[in-house]
């Protein structure tokens, strides 16, 4: 930590820069984290296309793996633009919810009183059902976009509002008692010490929120809907076509692969040592 000739506080970083070495470790032990996954997936497809063809059993009632591909690719224009719809309403009420979160967390973080306010009610609110909310905001808004935006915020607020602020309460005391010696003001020292120490929890509650979005957007879109994977799958259900609601369910399944590992690297971006300290406590 130094002090600029305009009296402005800086913490330098204690540990040293990734090199080359352990992004390539990094990368690899990725690749060995996702084999298993990819190898039980694998097995249970074999499983389920060998059992679907040796019973016999109809497509209306379970089609096979193969055939669930096969209709999705024939259907892909008509899936593709049903999977944007969602993926708009996705992003538009996770970005909602996102910046409702820093707001409400930093609100709370400097002042006590509304933490002990603000937290209980933030729980309450989760004890709520989504599926009494969603039909409600659909009355209450109509069929557009608006409603579908709340729901998804509504799904998506709580794990990161409270990664947040448990992540500025969990900050250093001694490092921020030490910048407080320094003539540092309370800003100065969010700034420095207690933003920084909240990023690592903040993407943990990111990566859950974000999986939330994309089921929270489906079940609005099915509740009430003119286009996304959530009507889709209601009308093919309607239709008794099977294979197409498990492509929809599939391309459901990779968008919120998608986001989630999209967040690692916005991780690598915006907070480069959280990658650094999870790994200290894992060894």
């Amino acid at each position: 930590m130094s002090t600029s000739p305009t009296g402005e506080l800086s913490v330098a970083a204690s540990s040293p820069a990734p090199t080359g070495d352990d992004g390539g470790t990094d990368r690899w032990a990725g690749i060995r984290w996702a084999v298993p996954s990819f190898v039980m997936v694998a097995v249970l497809v074999a499983i389920w296309q060998v059992y679907v063809t040796s019973s016999g059993v109809r497509p209306q009632v379970l089609p096979s793996p193969l055939r669930v591909v096969q209709q999705g690719w024939a259907h892909r224009d008509e899936i593709g633009s049903h999977a944007a719809a969602t993926l708009q309403v996705t992003l538009a009420g996770f970005a909602v919810s996102l910046t409702l979160a820093w707001v409400l967390a930093v609100i709370v973080d400097f002042s006590p009183w509304l933490r002990r306010a603000l937290v209980p009610l933030f729980v309450a609110s989760q004890t709520v059902p989504i599926v009494a909310i969603a039909p409600l905001m659909i009355i209450w808004f109509g069929f557009g976009l608006l409603p579908k935006i709340l729901v998804v915020a509504l799904v998506t607020f709580f794990p990161m509002a409270i990664g947040l602020i448990e992540g500025f309460a969990a900050a250093d005391r001694d490092a921020g008692a030490l910048l407080r010696s320094m003539g540092a003001s309370r800003l100065q020292e969010f700034r420095y010490v207690r933003l920084p120490s909240a990023l690592p929890r903040f993407f943990t509650a990111l990566r859950i929120g974000i999986t939330y979005a994309v089921v929270g957007a489906v079940f609005a879109e099915y509740v009430g809907a003119s286009a996304g994977l959530g009507i889709y799958m209601s009308l093919q259900k309607n239709s008794f076509r099977t294979d197409l609601v498990l492509a929809a369910v599939l391309v459901t399944a990779l968008l919120s692969i998608t986001l989630y590992l999209s967040t690692f690297a916005i991780e690598r971006l915006v907070a480069p040592w959280s990658r650094a300290q999870n790994r200290s406590r894992r060894d």
